[in-house]
């Protein structure tokens, strides 16, 4: 029998309420939620931590990562040797808990070999939610050659280091599907327009026929999953969205119809924006092409106005960074660049209960309710009045626990 934990005193904050509980009692057992009151939990055995004057909150979620990125070339980052690739992956996750964020969803690299070593314990980090390798059309965004680079595409498919794989024509993308899905995938990922780290592909292209897009979503749907879609124009969205796909990550160049689309037919943005920032400024040092550095403002520009397209139409949005090698140390300041617009309440709620949501796992994360993994972070002072306090690589954090396990704990 483990040892059960209560944390006393709590302002509780896990966004389903816009000002949290005050004076609240936990009680974590066997990496599960036990208990929540309003009154002392008697229990003569438990570790008790007083959080007078402190909030807890529920671990935070990332649903936009890429654990393999090591660099920002991603076209060297796919030929590195796997061994070493996982054990830079390893780092950046461990960075990513200290961080506060408990799970994370890769959107285009990280296999099931990564998901399987976390769970026998080989390493610590985040709960790993994955899609495999993203699926993109030749010359797509998950197509490094380059002008000059004709060798077969598929030459990167199975190395670790690849955010990516190639197909064309809708048979050979239902089969790449099947084969993510086969591979440990718990939704499918497509390139559905250019971007701004691959060669050949400006921003407006759209990725993928209606039918090439149409039978990946019905793979999806038939595994009981769904679809995340790189995205960026506002034709690109609507297309997308009206042939099913759920997820819809960056979304910084859409305008209100296709927001309210989005609303009707229940997609989820996942917008990234401090990944713009930090490609602005550092993106050519950490080795992004020049031709993808002269594509940043093309979605750089618009990226809060998207924010407050999104609020008013009433889409759900959850956290995500989409950041590359050492630009991770960025990945808390998505909350300070999204709190220029939004409500710090929403913000919060993006990168918990909103989510949990769009990664399929409402009431087990993102909560502080019985029954959900004990995913924990103890923050010093009030996140509603500041939401810089979650930044500073955990430095404001002085608890954080995953699955019931203290990962820091400065205060017992």
């Amino acid at each position: 029998m483990t040892q059960a934990t209560i944390f006393e005193n709590a302002r509780l904050l896990d966004g389903t309420s816009a000002e949290g509980e005050h004076d609240r009692f936990v009680c974590v057992e066997g990496g599960l939620i036990r208990q929540v009151s309003d009154r002392p939990i008697a229990d003569g055995t438990a570790r008790r931590i007083d959080l007078k004057g402190k909030t807890l909150m529920p671990g935070l979620i990332d649903c936009h990562v890429h654990v393999i990125a090591n660099s920002a070339n991603f076209g060297q980052n796919a030929l590195l040797p796997d061994a070493l690739v996982a054990l830079q992956a390893v780092k950046l996750m461990g960075e990513m808990l200290h961080r506060g964020f408990t799970t994370v969803r890769d959107v285009g690299g990280a296999t099931h070999a990564l998901v399987e070593a976390q769970e026998q314990g080989l390493y610590v980090g985040p709960r790993l939610v994955i899609c495999g390798k993203a699926l993109s059309q030749t010359g797509g965004h998950a197509d490094f050659r380059g002008r000059y680079d004709n060798r077969r595409p598929d030459y990167q498919t199975h190395q670790l280091g690849s955010l990516g794989r190639v197909c064309d024509g809708v048979d050979a993308c239902r089969a790449a599907a099947r084969d993510e899905i086969r591979q440990g995938a718990q939704f499918i990922k497509i390139m559905a327009n250019g971007g701004v780290a691959s060669p050949t592909d400006p921003i407006a292209f759209l990725g993928f026929s209606d039918a090439e897009i149409a039978a990946i979503v019905e793979e999806a749907h038939n595994a009981q999953t769904y679809v995340s879609a790189h995205l960026y124009t506002d034709e690109g969205i609507a297309r997308a969205v009206k042939l099913g796909v759920r997820s819809v990550e960056h979304a910084n160049l859409v305008e209100a119809p296709t927001a309210r689309l989005m609303r009707e037919r229940g997609a989820i943005a996942c917008p990234t924006l401090v990944t713009y920032e930090a490609l602005n400024n550092e993106g050519a040092s950490y080795g992004l092409p020049a031709s993808s550095v002269a594509k940043i403002d093309d979605v750089r520009l618009r990226g809060l106005e998207s924010l407050g397209i999104l609020s008013e139409a009433g889409v759900t949005m959850a956290y995500g960074t989409d950041l590359l090698g050492a630009m991770h140390r960025h990945q808390s300041e998505e909350f300070v660049i999204r709190g220029r617009i939004l409500p710090a309440i929403e913000v919060i709620r993006s990168a918990t209960v909103n989510a949990a949501e769009l990664i399929g796992m409402p009431g087990k994360i993102g909560v502080i309710k019985p029954d959900a993994y004990a995913d924990f972070i103890v923050v010093d002072g009030d996140p509603l009045a500041d939401l810089s306090l979650l930044t500073g690589q955990g430095r404001h954090m002085p608890v954080i626990m995953k699955n019931g396990e203290f990962i820091k704990n400065e205060l017992n």
